[in-house]
């Protein structure tokens, strides 16, 4: 019961943060938080806990922010804005992994205490790196389109939630699928996988419905150009 009462906390002070955030430092507070993000959920997916009985791992709020960030640029400032984002998130993912894992090669002197907690942290698997990389290249990308396309075709002011919902619902079953089957395919049995699959994609969707009423906070947030 803690682990729940503490992660209902957890991600009401996320998304605090994130509105914090974008009222302070506007667009660009957007784009730093992207950064943040993506080294931050891929620091906490090393840490698993226990809750209703089921495993699960860290990192699935601060990773459903990206996809909340990545619709509010869209929503307010077009696809673009949103798509150089992820680029921007991309980026970020694959600078971290490269500058850690150099970091983690210096011989260590004898009484140093730091190199085991780096490696355990920052000594990612070659299928975990690469699933998760995959998975955010194209799981964002594809919410961007989906996003695009919706705002189309439901533009109504308070048809957002539409917008919010399907574009990260159908992308997050992407992300899940692909990170799923490339970190954990073939490792476990299919029985297995399948619960790693479906509660890593049940959590993503729920922080999702979660974060629809920031999204509507952050979009009515004004700015002097």
């Amino acid at each position: 019961m803690f682990n729940f009462l503490w992660g209902v906390g957890f991600v009401l002070v996320n998304f605090v943060l994130f509105l914090i955030c974008y009222r302070l430092f506007g667009k660009q507070g957007l784009y730093a938080w992207i950064g943040v993000a993506t080294v931050l959920a891929n620091i906490q997916v090393v840490k698993t806990i226990e809750m209703f009985g089921l495993v699960m791992t860290l990192g699935n709020t601060m990773y459903g922010t990206i996809y909340l960030t990545t619709d509010l640029l869209n929503e307010k400032y077009g696809e673009k804005a949103a798509k150089k984002a992820v680029w921007f998130g991309f980026f970020t993912l694959i600078m971290s992994i490269v500058i850690m894992q150099m970091a983690m090669m210096f011989t260590p002197q004898e009484g140093d205490i730091g190199q085991p907690a780096l490696e355990t942290i920052f000594g990612l698997l070659p299928r975990i790196a690469l699933g998760s990389l995959t998975a955010y290249y194209v799981s964002q990308f594809l919410d961007v389109r989906i996003y695009t396309f919706l705002k189309k075709i439901f533009s109504a002011r308070n048809q957002l939630w539409i917008r919010n919902n399907g574009s990260t619902g159908i992308s997050q079953l992407v992300d899940s699928f692909i990170f799923c089957s490339i970190a954990f395919g073939g490792l476990y049995d299919w029985s297995t996988w399948m619960q790693i699959f479906l509660t890593t994609y049940g959590i993503k969707f729920v922080i999702s419905v979660a974060s629809t009423p920031v999204l509507y906070i952050a979009r009515n947030f004004t700015f002097k150009e």
